[in-house]
């Protein structure tokens, strides 16, 4: 059961970021792609943004792909935990903790699962599960 549940969760977030990835670095989904990201982290003081838009749209492309296949689980769920920590800093910390309000509960309930991630690994489904 427990491979089971780590394959859920693995599916769950893999699937939220890849999703979130195509938005910020193909512009499909009802995203804005790279230049529309790329101002809006402007925006948020990130300079140069455009090569921040690059890092952290292939970031959450690449890291969910990697989350959904269970490769190099740990090292995804590390690189997509610190993307999630500074969205949440960035974005959402001041509006306080809760989502209606603009704050930063979602970001928590997704960082709890990329830190769960890092200390269970991939589990017994994925291609491989030693990273």
């Amino acid at each position: 059961m427990l491979n089971l549940g780590i394959l859920i969760l693995r599916l769950g977030l893999g699937i939220m970021f890849f999703a979130h990835g195509i938005q910020h670095a193909f512009g499909k989904l009802g995203g804005s792609g790279l230049e529309g990201f790329s101002k809006m982290l402007s925006g948020l003081g990130f300079s140069p943004a455009i090569l921040w838009a690059y890092l952290a749209a292939y970031t959450a492309f690449i890291g969910g792909l990697c989350l959904i296949a269970g490769l190099f689980t740990r090292a995804a769920s590390l690189a997509l935990l610190i993307f999630i920590i500074v969205a949440a800093v960035k974005v959402h910390l001041a509006k306080g903790f809760f989502i209606m309000s603009g704050g930063f509960e979602y970001n928590f309930v997704i960082a709890c699962g990329c830190l769960a991630l890092i200390f269970l690994g991939a589990g017994k489904f994925s291609i491989l599960d030693k990273f």
